[in-house]
């Protein structure tokens, strides 16, 4: 219920008293703002206030009768922020209506980002109820809208694939994607460092036993890894590059942690045929172009794979499109033409350089051939 215009400055006294010496002057300008219409100055003051930890409980007053006794004159997006700073200090049994009405305010042509923004915290208040079928509708609702956007502030899309992220927890290859995309939508560095940390280590199980990642590129550069890093999880770290190196040596030193972590625990036989796939990728992209027929008995040696299950590697492998190829069953030989791109570290960096160079010396040498060869032709 909006508050009767005259009984504002009552509130800002009452609220003013309440609060602690270093606030008051916050209370100063919300009056004087109000009083002069500067809705676009009291708006960022208010903000500025509602995310300060000593505001407390004092936001759920200001907001349910101040904010909204001018409500439809400020920016709708910047009003469904002041009302989601309200949310933790509500009782849990109020903070759906409360967000379920926020939406509803905001539900206009001209401020669909902002009924978004309060629909996906909606969807994460169903989430914490265990109303999986309630937060799925209102995020496939939120992306329905978003798909229709050019453009939209930041804050929007993080909201929205930040709980994607959260519904999407068991479904590896999802939650991997919508976190990564929630991380492209904030700076890092104003994630406070536990969660930073949690996010780090979440991402890189998702990725170890996804059964549809095998390119760990993009994490491997997200500056996220970093919160691992002189910590007890630094070794997910080391386990990652190893996959990404398809470094069997590295893996069997850092796969003894696989046991600290549940998850890894129960997909340690995917694991370790995830880590031939990327030995097997590996060596492949070793090798010359000219030089890419394996005879399995080589690629057994090189994946530690046994004889009986090196063709399944290979289709395996093949089936995923991490290689492009033929077998040949009778000569038991593998010829390969393609391997999946992927981040390379300076190991492989350096291997592609001495190729490069491999390469530039046999066009030089084929040139003189050519051109001692076919001379009498040249001069013709």
């Amino acid at each position: 219920m909006n508050m009767d215009p005259d009984a504002i400055p009552n509130l800002l006294q009452e609220l003013r008293d309440q609060a602690p010496d270093e606030l008051q002057v916050y209370f100063i300008d919300f009056e004087d703002y109000w009083e002069r219409k500067l809705w676009h100055e009291l708006t960022d003051r208010l903000l500025e206030y509602f995310q300060l930890e000593s505001s407390g409980e004092q936001t759920i007053p200001l907001f349910d009768t101040f904010i909204k006794s001018f409500a439809n004159k400020i920016n709708q997006l910047k009003l469904v922020e002041l009302g989601l700073q309200t949310v933790e200090h509500r009782a849990e049994k109020d903070r759906l209506d409360f967000l379920k009405t926020l939406a509803r305010s905001v539900d206009k042509p001209a401020s669909q980002d902002a009924y978004v923004y309060a629909t996906s915290a909606v969807a994460g208040i169903h989430m914490m109820q265990k109303d999986l079928e309630g937060a799925k509708k209102s995020l496939d609702e939120c992306e329905r809208i978003l798909e229709t956007f050019d453009y939209v502030e930041n804050s929007v899309h993080a909201s929205f694939y930040r709980t994607c992220a959260e519904y999407y927890k068991n479904e590896f290859a999802e939650y991997y994607k919508n976190a990564l995309l929630y991380l492209a939508c904030v700076d890092v560095d104003d994630l406070d460092e536990q969660d930073r940390r949690s996010r780090a280590y979440d991402l890189s199980i998702a990725a170890l036993v996804s059964d549809s990642i095998y390119n760990f590129g993009e994490l491997l550069l997200h500056p996220i890894l970093d919160s691992l890093k002189d910590t007890k999880q630094s070794w997910l770290v080391d386990l990652l590059f190893a996959f990404n190196g398809g470094q069997l040596a590295a893996y069997e030193i850092f796969g003894n942690n696989i046991a600290k972590n549940n998850l890894l625990k129960e997909h340690k036989t995917f694991l370790y045929m995830k880590i031939s796939l990327a030995c097997l990728t590996e060596a492949v992209f070793r090798r010359p172009p000219h030089q890419r027929a394996m005879t399995f008995s080589a690629i057994s040696q090189e994946t530690r794979v046994s004889a009986d299950d090196v063709e399944h590697l290979i289709m395996k492998a093949l089936s995923l499109g991490l290689l492009k190829g033929t077998i040949d069953q009778v000569e038991e030989v593998a010829h390969f033409n393609w391997v999946q791109p992927k981040v390379l570290d300076k190991t492989q960096i350096e291997g592609m350089r001495d190729r490069l160079k491999e390469w530039d010396s046999s066009v030089n040498h084929l040139g003189n051939y050519v051109e001692k060869v076919g001379k009498d032709v040249w001069a013709t």
